[in-house]
């Protein structure tokens, strides 16, 4: 038998070894990422000049810039936010405020999950379909920025899900017994305390956005254009695509030209995330609970 002071060096050794174990794990994620990006400064750091930011490809885009692509991918994502964010949003509401526990419910639920699943590419003929050819929007921004927003759906849906089932019921019975209605304690009570969690799901959303390419290419993106969009309804240059084209289908690129498009492109991001995670913490640095 063991004694109390026993029982508490083997607890405290087994705690050190879980501790050490997931300090392993978390090593072991990590260095891939740091070996990524280095290999991305690395290679592509000589690439970036305000001549590659702000002009256009030259002589089959094996010189030149990327602000056509650049400012296309800007475009897709903004629209794609702009659609899939209230929609999102208020579906979630309805889901975790209002609609009942029953099949129905349970059903969408299901879908839900299982929309999160499908690969790119069946979103991608869907695009086609429904927005490319049914509604008549054509090969433009917004048809790509549609098929993008349907595809990232699920991922604002059930983060703003659980950020509003996180929040204390009592606050809501509270309201209530104040005489305030459903939406008005929604308005004034749960969304404002569930902002810095659907603001999780914008930044995955905005990661997946921006670098999804096999939407984009069947409904939006074109391979190399001379004029930059005045309107959702032209065709556009996007980051990940060009990056695709001047990798697999352009001969004769210099080798730090994709490198430097790859790490424009995952600087981009890190910007866009890094904004938003800082708005979420001022937001969560308000919550008094």
């Amino acid at each position: 038998m063991f004694g109390p002071a026993e029982y508490n060096i083997r607890n405290e050794r087994t705690e050190r070894l879980w501790r050490i174990l997931f300090l392993v794990m978390t090593i072991l994620l990590i260095i891939p990422v740091l070996v990524i990006l280095a290999t991305l400064i690395v290679k592509g750091g000589p690439a970036l000049s305000w001549e590659f930011l702000f002009d256009d490809p030259k002589d089959g885009m094996t010189k030149g810039g990327i602000f056509p692509a650049l400012v296309g991918t800007i475009w897709l994502v903004t629209v794609a936010l702009l659609v899939s964010v209230p929609l999102g949003v208020a579906a979630a509401l309805y889901l975790s405020e209002y609609a009942p526990d029953n099949l129905f419910t349970r059903a969408i639920n299901l879908a839900i999950i299982n929309l999160a699943g499908v690969p790119s590419i069946v979103h991608a003929l869907f695009g086609v379909g429904a927005f490319v050819i049914f509604f008549g929007f054509g090969t433009s921004i917004l048809s790509a920025s549609l098929t993008l927003a349907i595809m990232t759906l699920p991922v604002v849906i059930v983060a703003t899900k659980e950020s509003l089932q996180a929040v204390p019921y009592a606050f809501r019975e509270a309201c209530w017994s104040m005489g305030a209605t459903r939406w008005q304690t929604i308005r004034r009570v749960v969304l404002p305390n569930a902002v810095s969690g659907i603001l999780t799901g914008i930044i995955l959303e905005v990661s997946r956005t921006t670098g999804e390419t096999a939407p984009i290419m069947f409904t939006g993106a074109a391979f190399f254009l001379p004029f930059l969009p005045e309107g959702i309804f032209d065709q556009t240059m996007a980051l990940s695509l060009h990056l695709f084209v001047v990798s697999t289908q352009v001969p004769n690129v210099p080798e730090h030209l994709p490198y430097g498009v790859a790490l424009v492109l995952i600087a981009m991001v890190l910007i866009m995330n890094s904004a938003s995670i800082a708005l979420r913490i001022y937001l969560r640095s308000l919550k008094k609970w």
